[in-house]
């Protein structure tokens, strides 16, 4: 054990130098927080060790390094992400010796016969005489790409055999992980199929593992045990300590995992319960059950709502009442004749419900019963699909800072599942509220047709009485003269001195000036 903030590198290069002839392939395990592949790169470039870096972000080159990592000297510099999933040949792989080979002079090698890639296949349909040809083409290409693989195979079984008296593949890691199971897969790398290879791994007290679950007591026996740092420990005290460090770290997140899937639980029961109601309306099931039954239970809350039974029928909210069954189910209670009494709330209720279920008989004989049979699943479908996406949304912010109950002294999981619950009745009452509301309101094309008629027809009689307004404002006011009627017995205004009747107003006169009599002339002028 010793530290690997970097002075610990150059040891490590050191094993591998010490390994036999230097030609044992070495695939270093890394954690990138305590031993950077950057750093170990740079201490072999300046012992001008050849090496590869397999860290997953050579994606070009990933596949040929992991094929070529077990011929003899080979140096593969490796993350734990990048190294623990690759099969590793000794000795190499031929095919792609062959590949790199071909990619050097590939004209040279196509004058030859030689491809890689086999001859194109032809489409369906094609006459037979291609499909033979093709099939030739085939047999004389996996003939020729076979012998050019071969010539590879033979350098690759000499290397096989010397890789295999050497030890097989080496590998050096520089940190435990916390998982066994991903150093068991890292321990995989060597020894597969039978051949031969070793492991080694280099520890330090200043490993995030052993620092915070095994740091103290690993420290004192090493200090009772007289031992210094850079030596070899390999005492199954230490190891035991290392996997009860590795143990205490699995139980720790399988806690975390477990205390998840107690959260995720709460959501799958609510998905099943959603699930299950559109596997109904998808199936085609007869719904008009529950959206009676649906009804009874909206018509209970808004009677308990705003009829409550413990008050007088004075102080209840009837006109909340009636706006909420005219915006709900489109009923006028205006026109109804119930009884609000205390005493006779249910059967208040009992009217209520009759009343919502002749509404409902009604717009089915308006629609039809197939027709409204579609029409409920289809606004049920829709309905549950956007409030549960709202859910959903929804129970991703509460599950976000549900864990802040924690410093209530509440725990968070009860606080979580009680509070779902809620919301998820909610949802559910939601989802029948707008069912009940868009089924009931929903009207027939033609019944659309007379509405818009209606708004048209009064439309134009409003704009028929606004021209009217507007042209009798725009017309010049008229002066009103008031004349005094003259009465038949009334002095005659020519002052002859005569009555009316006898003089102006005599029936010959009226004759003669017309229907009107003219305005008398003025009396002449004295001489």
């Amino acid at each position: 054990m010793e530290p690997l903030d970097g002075s610990g590198i150059p040891g490590l290069v050191e094993l591998a130098l010490k390994t036999p002839d230097n030609v044992v392939p070495v695939l270093d395990y890394l954690i990138e927080i305590q031993c950077t592949p950057e750093r170990l790169v740079e201490v072999l470039e300046q012992r001008e060790i050849k090496h590869n870096v397999l860290n997953a972000k050579q994606h070009d080159r990933e596949a040929q390094i992991v094929a070529q990592a077990g011929r003899v000297g080979a140096v593969t510099v490796s993350t734990n992400m990048a190294g623990r999933g690759t099969d590793i040949l000794l000795g190499g792989n031929p095919e792609f010796l062959a590949r790199e080979e071909f990619r050097k002079s590939p004209e040279k090698y196509r004058q030859l016969g030689v491809d890689p890639e086999p001859p194109e296949r032809p489409t369906a349909g094609s006459p037979d005489e291609i499909y033979a040809a093709y099939i030739n083409a085939y047999t004389e290409w996996r003939r020729k790409w076979a012998e050019f693989v071969n010539r590879f195979k033979s350098i690759t079984d000499v290397e096989h055999e010397r890789v295999i008296d050497l030890g097989g593949l080496h590998i050096l890691g520089t940190e435990r992980h916390e998982s066994r199971r991903i150093d068991n897969q890292l321990r995989g790398r060597a020894g597969r199929q039978g051949d031969p290879g070793s492991s080694r791994f280099y520890l330090s007290l200043e490993d995030d593992l052993l620092r915070i679950f095994a740091g103290e007591r690993i420290s004192k026996i090493m200090h009772k045990l007289g031992m210094e740092e850079g030596v070899p420990i390999e005492s199954r005290l230490i190891t035991k300590r290392i996997e009860a460090a590795q143990k205490a770290v699995e139980a720790q997140n399988f806690e975390s995992r477990k205390h998840l899937l107690e959260y995720d639980d709460v959501m799958n029961k609510q998905r099943e319960t959603v699930y299950g109601l559109r596997r109904q309306l998808l199936q085609g099931d007869d719904q008009r059950d529950y959206i009676l039954d649906s009804c009874d239970r909206v018509v209970d809350w808004l009677v308990t709502t705003y009829c409550p039974k413990d008050q007088h029928a004075d102080n209840w909210n009837i006109q909340g009442l009636q706006s909420e069954f005219w915006g709900r189910f489109g009923i006028d209670l205006r026109k109804h004749e119930l009884k609000y009494d205390p005493k006779m709330l249910d059967v208040l209720a009992d009217d209520l419900k009759q009343i919502v279920r002749q509404r409902y008989e009604e717009r089915e004989q308006v629609w039809g019963a197939e027709r409204m049979r579609f029409h409920e699943r289809m606004i049920m479908l829709q309905v549950v699909d956007a409030q549960w996406k709202d859910h959903l949304l929804a129970m991703d912010h509460l599950k976000e800072g549900i864990g802040l109950r924690g410093y209530g002294q509440r725990d968070p999981l009860v606080e979580y599942k009680r509070e779902s619950f809620d919301m998820f009745e909610a949802m559910m009452d939601r989802i029948e509220d707008e069912t009940l509301r868009y089924l009931f309101l929903m009207r027939t094309p033609e019944e659309e047709e007379a509405l818009i008629r209606q708004y048209q027809q009064r439309k134009r009689r409003e704009q028929a009485e606004m021209r009217m307004v507007g042209s009798g404002v725009m017309e010049k006011p008229q002066q009103v003269v008031r004349k005094e009627k003259i009465g038949r017995n009334d002095p005659c205004p020519c002052g002859s001195g005569k009555k009316y009747k006898k003089c102006h107003g005599a029936p010959v006169a009226v004759a003669a000036g017309g229907d009107k009599p003219s305005a008398p002339a003025a009396p002449p002028a004295e001489s």
